[in-house]
C-alpha cells in the first residue's frame, strides 16, 4: 500500500512561498497550452502529469519502519531541516525527503556506478556500460558494505534505503518525475528498489572525477609526436614555491618518527622526477605506439558521463579558515565554494539532520551540504565544528602499458594469467550484450573497451628493452579507489565529531578522494588535514607518465601512513588557505604527491585578500568573506596588460579596443568591455603561442591547421603543409588558460624572442618572431572575433554576453528532444568571475567563452552564532522542473548573494513555511 495521507499530495506553497506558488502556476499554464499543441511527442501532458511528482511538504504521512515521530521542515525554498529521536529514524528520514525532490537524479547515478545507464536510455549508452562496468565501482562499494564498513554505518545506510523505498512504494515513473513520463514514450522502464549499496558506489563516481592527474598523465604522452622533451616540460612547469604559498607552512617531516610535525624545521628528501622522453617512465616503448593507446583511451574517458566535475579536468575550489583573533565576533569564520561542472538540479543538496535531543540513542544535529541519494552531510557543521573541502590532486592513479601474450601478460619476465570475469548489459527496448573484462596485478584492461586500441596494440613499435610483441600491448589502470575502503564511516564519523582530536581521527577512514579538509571550532581552533589513501611507488618513478606494466620497480609500493600525511593547526598567522595549490613544500616532504598541483593564483589571492583586511589589526566579518568569494580580479591581466598597452598598434579599431584596457583595475565584472576584450586577446595569444603547436588530440575537435607531417613542433607555412583538424571536446582542449598557462608564460615573458613567439604566416598574416608580434596580432584577432561575436560597437560590448551559464539536465537535457530540453533546461545567466579567478566561473580558452564550471555552492560559517552563517546553492532543493525550489537560488547565486542559514531549533522555528510530519 502507498503511504497513508491525511493532506493533498500536491506540495503547498507556505506563507512566504505564495508569490512564487503564482508565479509557477503562469508557467505550468504556458507548458499546458504548448503540450496541447502538440509538441511533446505528440502526446498530452496536463497539469496532472507535470505536478504528479511534487513533494507532499505539510500534513502528515506514515511509514511503515519509523520508531518514532519525525518533523521535516522546510524553509521558503524548500530546504528541509529534519527533526527526529532515534539514529535510523534521522536517516530514514533523509532518505525519503530526498527521494521525494531528486529520485530520478538518484536512479540515474545509481545507474552510471554500476554500468547499467542502458537500461534507462537504450543502446546509445552500451559504451559507456561497458567501460563502467570494467571499471567495477559498484562492485568495490558492495565488498566495501560487505568486509569494511562498520556495523553502525550498515544501520544508517539500511534506514536510508528504507526511506527511499518507502518513497517508492505504490507509485509509477509518471509520479516520480517529468523525466520518467517522458521514459514513458519509449520503454516501459520501472524504478527498481534502493539498497545500501547504490548509496556507497556514489563515492566512487565522485572520486573519478576527482582523480588527479590521470588527464595530464595521457596529455604529456600525447604531446610526444610534436613536442620535444624540453617542450613538454616548458608546457608543465614546476610549482612556483617561491611565489605562491603551499597550504601547510608550518610543519615538517620527522624522518626520525616517521610522521608529519607541526614545526618548522629541516627538509626531507624528494622523490626523483622522470622526464619527459618517449611519453612513458622509463623510455622503453616508441611514441607512436603509446601516443596511439592514449589518443584511443581518451576517446573513451571522454564519453563517460561526469559525476560531479568536467571529466576530471579544471576541477578546483577555494576553502578558507580566519581564526578569532582576526575575525570581528572573536571567533573563526570558514569559507568553501567546490568548483564542479554546471549541473540541473545542483550537484548539492542542502539540509539539516537534528536529534530531538542528542544521545546514545541520537547522536546527530547536523547541517550542510550531501549528495541526494546518500545518508548524512559531507560538508558542513555541527553544533561544535564546521568543515569544508577542496580538491587535493594527489596522485592516486597510474596507467599502465602491459605486454599481452595469449591468455595473459608478461610481469617481471613470466607470464600471468588475467583475472576475467563475465558482464552482461542490458538494453532498454530488449536486447542485451556481454562483455568480458580483464585484469592484471595493475587493475582492469580499459584498452579493451575500444577495438582501435587492441589493433594498435597488436602492431606496437618498441625497443629491445621492451618484452617481445607477441599479442600486442594494453593499457590497465590502478587506482586507489578500486580497492574496498571505509570513506563512508568518515561521513558519519565527521558529522557528530565535537573537537580537532575526533575529527582527525574521522579523517583517517576517508579513503578516497583524497580532498584537503580544513576545519574550524567554537573553542577558537582551526585546522588541516590531508586524508586518504595516497600511494607510494617504487624505482623513482614519480606517476607523471604511463609505466611499463612488466617492470615491477614501477609497481605501488604501499601508502602514506595517516600519521606521515600533512597537517597544521592553529597557525602562527591566524588563518588557512586551500584552492588547489600544493600541499607542502616538496623540499621539506619525503614523498612525491603528485607532480600536478593546480599553480596557487587563487590560493595567493585569498591569502593576499586576507593579509590586506588584517594588517593594522584589521578584523574580518562574514561579509568579508562573502566579497572574497566574488573576487574578480584577473592574475594573468596583471602581467600582461602593461605589454599590451605598450604597443604600437597601426589599425585604428584594434587601437579603440586597446583603450578599453587603459585604467583597467583588471577585475571581470559582467558588464565589463575591458575584461570581455582582454580574454579574447589572452586566448588568442594562447592559441597563437601554443594551441596551433600541440598534436590534434589536444586540439579543439573541428579547428583545423595545416602542420608538417614529420618531426615538427608546430605549423609551417600552408604551401608546405597539409591539413590537419582537432580531435578534442571544446570544454576539454588545450590550452585551458587555467593557471598551469599563467606560469608558462611568466617563464618566458620577459624572453621576447623566445621561440615560443613564433607563428606561421597566413594568408591574412605575416609570420610573428617575437613576443610583441605575436601580441599585437592576438590584439587584432581578438578585435575581430569580438566583433564578430558582440557586434562592431565596442559600447554594446560586455564580458557577460561572452560567459554564459547554461543549466542543463544532465540526461534528457542534453540529449533528448528539442521541446524536452527547453522544459528541462534554464539560462542563460551573465557571469562575472572567470578561468583560476576566485570567482571561478570556469572557461576554456580553447573551446570559447561559455561557462564550463562553477562555484557549485558557497557557504560562510560563523563560529560564533551558527544561526549567522549563510549559505547559497547552484540551483534550488528540488529537481521537478516546474516546482518553485528547480532554479529558485541560481539569481541570487548569480549575484554572489547568500542566504540565511538557520540551525537552531527557535531559528529553524522561525523560518519555517511548511511542515511535513512523518508517522510511525
Amino acid at each position: 500500500m502507498p503511504p497513508n495521507t491525511t493532506a493533498s499530495s500536491g506540495q503547498k506553497p507556505g506563507k512566504s512561498g505564495r508569490k512564487k506558488g503564482r508565479k509557477a502556476r503562469l508557467v505550468l499554464i504556458v507548458l499546458v497550452l504548448a503540450v496541447i499543441g502538440g509538441v511533446a511527442f505528440g502526446g498530452y501532458w496536463g497539469v496532472s502529469t507535470v505536478r504528479a511528482s511534487f513533494p507532499q511538504t505539510e500534513g502528515s504521512l506514515t511509514l511503515d519502519g519509523l520508531s518514532g515521530s519525525v518533523e521535516v521542515k522546510r524553509d521558503s525554498y524548500g530546504i528541509p531541516q529534519v527533526y527526529a529521536s532515534f539514529d535510523e529514524d534521522l536517516f530514514m528520514a533523509q532518505g525519503f525527503v530526498q527521494a521525494q525532490d531528486r529520485f530520478y537524479e538518484m536512479d540515474v547515478r545509481r545507474h552510471m556506478t554500476s554500468g547499467r545507464l542502458s537500461e534507462m536510455f537504450g543502446k546509445g549508452q552500451v559504451k559507456d556500460d561497458e567501460f563502467l562496468r570494467t571499471l567495477g565501482w559498484d562492485r568495490v562499494a558492495k565488498k566495501e558494505y560487505d568486509t569494511k564498513l562498520s556495523a553502525s554505518t550498515k544501520k544508517y545506510l539500511q534506514a536510508y534505503a528504507k526511506g527511499v523505498n518507502a518513497y517508492l512504494k505504490g507509485k509509477e515513473g509518471e509520479d516520480i518525475s517529468l523525466e520518467y513520463a517522458a521514459l514513458g514514450f519509449s520503454n516501459d522502464y520501472t524504478p527498481e528498489e534502493w539498497t545500501p549499496v547504490d548509496s556507497v558506489a556514489w563515492l566512487k563516481a565522485m572520486a573519478w572525477d576527482l582523480r588527479g592527474n590521470m588527464q595530464d598523465e595521457i596529455d604529456r604522452s600525447l604531446m610526444t609526436s610534436r613536442l620535444g622533451p624540453k617542450q613538454i616540460d616548458d608546457l608543465h612547469p614546476e610549482y612556483p614555491y617561491s611565489r605562491n604559498a603551499t597550504i601547510v607552512q608550518e610543519g615538517e617531516y620527522d624522518s626520525v618518527t616517521g610522521s608529519y610535525v607541526q614545526d618548522s624545521g629541516t627538509t626531507g628528501t624528494t622523490e626523483s622526477a622522470s622526464t619527459a622522453g618517449t611519453g612513458l617512465a622509463g623510455d622503453t616503448t616508441a611514441p607512436s605506439d603509446l601516443q596511439s593507446q592514449l589518443s584511443g583511451l581518451y576517446d573513451v574517458l571522454d564519453d563517460v558521463p561526469t559525476a560531479v566535475g568536467v571529466n576530471g579536468n579544471g576541477i578546483g575550489s577555494n576553502s578558507w579558515v580566519v581564526g578569532g583573533a582576526h575575525t570581528i565576533t572573536g571567533k573563526p569564520l570558514l569559507a568553501n565554494d567546490p568548483h564542479l561542472s554546471a549541473s540541473l538540479p545542483s550537484v548539492w543538496y542542502q539540509m539539516g539532520l537534528h536529534c530531538t535531543t542528542v544521545s546514545a540513542k541520537c547522536q546527530y544535529d547536523v547541517s550542510g551540504y550531501t549528495f541526494a541519494g546518500m545518508p548524512g552531510v559531507i560538508i558542513g557543521h555541527n553544533a561544535d565544528i564546521s568543515w569544508g573541502m577542496t580538491n587535493s590532486g594527489v596522485d592516486v592513479t597510474d596507467l599502465y602499458l602491459e605486454k599481452i601474450t595469449g591468455d595473459g601478460y608478461q610481469y617481471d619476465g613470466k607470464v600471468l594469467p588475467f583475472t576475467s570475469r563475465r558482464e552482461t548489459i542490458k538494453i532498454a527496448g530488449g536486447g542485451s550484450k556481454t562483455i568480458v573484462v580483464r585484469e592484471t596485478n595493475n587493475g582492469p584492461l580499459l584498452s579493451d573497451r575500444d577495438d582501435e586500441l587492441v589493433k594498435v596494440g597488436k602492431k606496437a613499435t618498441v625497443d629491445t628493452a621492451a618484452p617481445d610483441r607477441g599479442d600486442g600491448y594494453g593499457i590497465s589502470l590502478r587506482w586507489t579507489a578500486l580497492e574496498p575502503g571505509n570513506s563512508m564511516d568518515a561521513v558519519f564519523e565527521m558529522d557528530k565529531a565535537s573537537n580537532w582530536t575526533e575529527f582527525r581521527e574521522a579523517s583517517v577512514s576517508f579513503d578516497v578522494p583524497s580532498q584537503n579538509l580544513i576545519y574550524a571550532d567554537t573553542k577558537n581552533n582551526i585546522g588541516y588535514q590531508l586524508p586518504g589513501r595516497i600511494p607510494t611507488r617504487g624505482g623513482g618513478y614519480d606517476g607523471s607518465l604511463p609505466a611499463p606494466g612488466w617492470d615491477s620497480k614501477y609497481a605501488w609500493t604501499g601508502y602514506i601512513k595517516q600519521a606521515e600525511l600533512p597537517y597544521e593547526y592553529n597557525p602562527e598567522r591566524g588563518y588557512i588557505v586551500t584552492a588547489n595549490q600544493a600541499v607542502v613544500d616538496q623540499d621539506k616532504y619525503p614523498y612525491t604527491l603528485t607532480t600536478d598541483w593546480g599553480y596557487g593564483a587563487r590560493s595567493q589571492r585569498i591569502a593576499d585578500l586576507i593579509e590586506s583586511k588584517i594588517k593594522g589589526d584589521g578584523k574580518i566579518s562574514t561579509d568579508d568573506m562573502r566579497q572574497m568569494q566574488l573576487d574578480n580580479s584577473s592574475e594573468i591581466a596583471k602581467l600582461i596588460v602593461p605589454r599590451l598597452l605598450k604597443l604600437d598598434v597601426a589599425d585604428k579599431n584594434v587601437r579603440e579596443a586597446q583603450k578599453l584596457l587603459e585604467g583597467w583595475d583588471y577585475t571581470q565584472d559582467a558588464d565589463s568591455a575591458a575584461a570581455a576584450y582582454f580574454n579574447a586577446t589572452w586566448r588568442n595569444i594562447l592559441k597563437l603561442a601554443f594551441g596551433n603547436k600541440l598534436p590534434k588530440e589536444l586540439r579543439v575537435k573541428g579547428q583545423c591547421l595545416y602542420v608538417d607531417p614529420v618531426d615538427t613542433t608546430g605549423p609551417v607555412d600552408e604551401d608546405q603543409s597539409v591539413r590537419e583538424c582537432g580531435q578534442r571536446d571544446a570544454d576539454q582542449a588545450q590550452p585551458d588558460g587555467g593557471d598551469r598557462w599563467f606560469e608558462v608564460i611568466r617563464k618566458i615573458i620577459e624572453d621576447e624572442d623566445n621561440d615560443w613567439w613564433k607563428a606561421p604566416k597566413t594568408r591574412l598574416d605575416r609570420a610573428t618572431d617575437t613576443r610583441d608580434e605575436l601580441f599585437a596580432r592576438a590584439m587584432k584577432d581578438a578585435r575581430w572575433e569580438l566583433t564578430a561575436k558582440l557586434g562592431k560597437d565596442m559600447d554594446t560590448w560586455s564580458w557577460g554576453r561572452l560567459h554564459r551559464l547554461f543549466l542543463k539536465n544532465q540526461t534528457l537535457g542534453t540529449s533528448g528532444p528539442d521541446v524536452l530540453q527547453y522544459m528541462l533546461n534554464r539560462g542563460p545567466w551573465k557571469l562575472s568571475g572567470g578561468e583560476a579567478t576566485v570567482n571561478a566561473t570556469g572557461w576554456n580558452a580553447a573551446g570559447g567563452y561559455e561557462v564550463v564550471w562553477v562555484p557549485s555552492m558557497r557557504m560562510v560559517v560563523n563560529l560564533d552564532d551558527l544561526d549567522k552563517s549563510k549559505w547559497i546553492n547552484l540551483s534550488g532543493a528540488s529537481g521537478h522542473a516546474y516546482s518553485a525550489h528547480y532554479t529558485d537560488q541560481t539569481d541570487k547565486w548569480a549575484k554572489g548573494e547568500l542566504l540565511s542559514w538557520s540551525f537552531s531549533k527557535k531559528a529553524v522555528d522561525d523560518s519555517t513555511s511548511d511542515t511535513l510530519v512523518l508517522e510511525p
